[in-house]
């Protein structure tokens, strides 16, 4: 599939890091509205760019945009886009209201088009095992789940030093002004949704602790939070809370809670970070949660497809490649435009808490046969044997 990037910011070199390992995927043009910055990356990839988005979407040959512009421009390019007939696969956010997500979805479902968001975890080694142990029920009913996604002080780390591969600067005006939460829930929140269903309310508090951020230039917001924390009920019962910061210390761990012991893994960003399962025990008169880990073995990569990651752990274009796939076995992606919107709408109920948080009751939904695997129903795994393949991505058998 002929595919372009529009936007050739920070986060684009992490898409170029590993398009290598996705044969099906052909990248034909760049377009930035910085031209020199698409000059710059056009050079250091040898793929030819574009002056402008109008020129770039009159290209017939080009059947999927890849948009990587700042989140205050992805419902207009991605807009645009869909108006010109392309599929879309954006970064995070969909969109920075929910109206204008909403609009997107519905625009792409009148003219016959794909859209989808990142992140794509949801399709990494990690979170498939994840969810195949919870389908295998090896820990039982699930009660509740803890989240964590925090970054460390961000600014006292010497970011202005920071640069991607092909020259670009960390964008850290936009990344305080968008704030971690709409940056980094996503990461967590598909998971959920995906092993537990639909959310029907989320409980959230956010604050911003640190104004100015120590920056050199003024912030617009200059509130926007840099902490925040959500509890989030799902339609299955289970129950997770979600912390999200640039403040606390490196943590990106999950960890699920069930009657018969406790499923974690240590970092939602890789896509191979090891699954533990710790059995809850009884000797005698007491119950408790034996000290020993074992380690659950990760799901089978098929194709040796992935061979390239970030610094992080993380295949970026896995869930362009899934898009792709979809588009071209014409089904359902695995991570749908009703299930991006979801997970758009849970972001943004907790980025928008602020220090009055209250509760917040979910309008969206989404069918969870196309997004789970044709599994009858999130709250009740099943065995093993009735899993099926990964559509040549992953098998979960």
């Amino acid at each position: 599939m002929r595919i372009a990037i529009i936007g050739c910011g920070f986060v684009a070199d992490f898409y170029m890091k590993t398009l290598a390992n996705y044969p099906n995927l052909e990248l034909v043009a760049v377009m930035d509205k910085n031209v020199e910055r698409a000059a710059q990356f056009s050079e250091h990839y040898s793929v030819p760019f574009y002056g402008s988005l109008e020129e770039l979407l009159a290209n017939a040959t080009i059947e999927l945009i890849l948009n990587l512009t700042n989140p205050r421009s992805h419902f207009s390019v991605s807009k645009a886009c869909l108006e010109a007939g392309k599929h879309v696969y954006s970064e995070k956010p969909l969109a920075m209201a929910m109206a204008e997500a909403e609009e997107l979805v519905n625009l792409a479902e009148r003219k016959g088009l794909y859209i989808a968001s990142a992140p794509c975890t949801l399709l990494s080694e990690t979170a498939q095992t994840l969810w195949k142990a919870l389908r295998q029920d090896a820990v039982g009913k699930v009660r509740v789940v803890y989240a964590e996604m925090d970054d460390g002080m961000i600014h006292k780390m010497p970011y202005q030093k920071w640069e991607s591969d092909s020259g670009t600067p960390w964008p850290y005006k936009d990344e305080f002004e968008i704030g971690c939460t709409l940056e980094h829930a996503g990461y967590c929140l598909t998971w959920l949704a995906a092993f537990f269903g639909p959310a029907e309310s989320v409980t959230a508090f956010s604050s911003c602790l640190i104004p100015d951020k120590e920056t050199d230039v003024s912030l617009d917001p200059p509130n926007t939070p840099d902490f925040s924390v959500a509890c989030i009920k799902f339609t299955s019962g289970v129950v997770a809370r979600l912390t999200c910061s640039i403040i606390a210390p490196v943590d990106h761990s999950l960890k699920i809670v069930g009657d018969k012991g406790i499923l974690c893994t240590e970092d939602c960003w890789d896509f191979t970070s090891p699954v533990y399962l710790q059995r809850r025990m009884t000797i005698r008169r007491k119950t408790f949660i034996s000290p020993w880990k074992e380690r659950y073995p990760l799901v089978k990569v098929t194709q040796g497809r992935v061979k390239h990651k970030t610094k992080h752990g993380m295949d970026f274009c896995r869930g362009v490649a899934e898009l792709a796939d979809a588009i071209r076995q014409h089904r359902v992606c695995r991570l749908s435009p009703q299930f991006s919107l979801h997970v758009n709408e849970l972001v943004l109920a907790i980025q928008n808490a602020l220090e009055n948080g209250q509760t917040y009751h979910v309008k969206s939904s989404f069918d969870p046969a196309e997004v789970l695997y044709g599994m009858s129903s999130p709250a009740q795994p099943q065995a093993a044997e009735k899993a099926p393949a990964f559509a040549g991505i992953i098998s979960v058998g």
